[in-house]
């Protein structure tokens, strides 16, 4: 790690801390798809954590993460991440304590939530160990939904902007420029365009007559950490109005979740949701109607990953991604096959994806 990057490090650290401590050892961590990139500091000094996260900005992220929330006017006079993360301490939900943002310096000390998301928490689990901590991550979702919409405060960020129908297309259109024009080598036929376009243009349109609600946007298992025995949450600063049930089909079916939360479970967490929902203060939904709105949801943010990971390859060179790709077309061959109305659109999708049967 670069010595003016360490020095700039330390001297948040004795903002925090003061004077008295020290940074024994710093170590980078994996970064994500953003321009963010963490490290693990190892504190020493009177009343400090044993260790804290470093977020080490490209551009003081004031910018969004997203291109696709380019929804303001000027850029935002706070961190996105600072400014959620407010909002969401608020309410009680279990994300990491912010120790200080030096967001001027391009610089966040956070609390360090440890190294193990509920993604790796879960392997070789029983089934009722994997249900109840997915039943834990759920009780934290429908907190941010819940309490978060019921006590909106319009100088969050996240209450304005949403899932829209713009930004619905904008993701499918995504899908369409990178995960099929400039993946492949010959032309996509017009006739072929013009079918997905139809059918994702429906759907789009489907989600934005859905009542909107306060969600994450990744609120999948990688995003959510097990630390002292319970969930914690992180990567939220894109959190946006949407659909309800947004969040939870991207936390029981993004990347290789369905390999995990096979469709027998993936019912029950549903009916989990239903009940707590309603328990919660929520309206009360009919099973069929929540399973439509829930499969649409993930049947959006499916065609979405496939988009994002192809163009973080092609443009940003990072293929690391493709790996999750064959289980998430799976995914959205699984959702597609009992959909009368979209017959179409799968068999055009059928020539050009193995993973998806006509």
């Amino acid at each position: 790690m670069e010595a003016q990057l360490i020095s700039r490090i330390t001297d948040c650290v004795h903002r925090f801390l003061g004077p008295g401590a020290s940074v024994s050892r710093l170590v980078g961590l994996a970064g994500d798809a953003s321009t963010r990139r963490y490290a693990r500091a190892w504190l020493s000094g009177p009343d400090a954590p044993p260790t804290a996260i470093v977020m080490i900005l490209a551009d003081r992220g004031i910018a969004m993460s997203s291109d696709e929330l380019a929804v303001f006017a000027e850029a935002p006079p706070e961190l996105p991440y600072v400014n959620v993360h407010r909002f969401l301490a608020r309410l009680g939900v279990a994300i990491p304590e912010l120790y200080l943002d030096a967001s001027e310096s391009g610089i966040v000390l956070l609390e360090d939530v440890g190294d193990v998301p509920l993604w790796d928490a879960v392997q070789g689990r029983s089934e009722d160990e994997v249900r109840r901590l997915f039943e834990q991550a759920i009780d934290q979702l429908l907190l941010i939904q819940l309490a978060g919409t019921a006590r909106a405060d319009p100088k969050c960020l996240a209450f304005q902007q949403a899932f829209d129908q713009r930004l619905f297309h904008w993701e499918f259109e995504h899908f369409i420029e990178y995960g099929l024009i400039k993946r492949l080598p010959q032309p996509i036929p017009p006739r072929h365009l013009e079918v997905m376009r139809q059918h994702f243009a429906e759907i789009a349109r489907r989600l934005d007559r859905q009542p909107r609600y306060l969600n994450h946007r990744d609120f999948h298992s990688w995003n959510l950490f097990v630390h002292d025995g319970r969930i914690r949450v992180i990567d939220f600063q894109d959190a946006l109005l949407a659909p309800a049930p947004y969040d939870l089909a991207t936390l029981l079916g993004d990347r290789d979740t369905p390999t995990v939360i096979h469709p027998a479970l993936e019912r029950d967490l549903l009916e989990y949701y239903r009940t707590a929902w309603e328990r919660g203060g929520g309206a009360p939904w009919q099973p069929q109607d929540l399973w439509n709105i829930y499969a649409d949801c993930a049947l959006q943010k499916a065609f979405k990953v496939v988009g994002r990971f192809h163009f973080l390859d092609i443009e940003k060179g990072k293929p690391g991604y493709l790996r999750y790709l064959p289980s998430t077309l799976r995914q959205i061959a699984r959702l597609l096959e009992p959909r009368r109305d979209l017959t179409d659109l799968r068999r055009v999708l059928a020539r050009y994806f193995p993973e998806i049967r006509p």
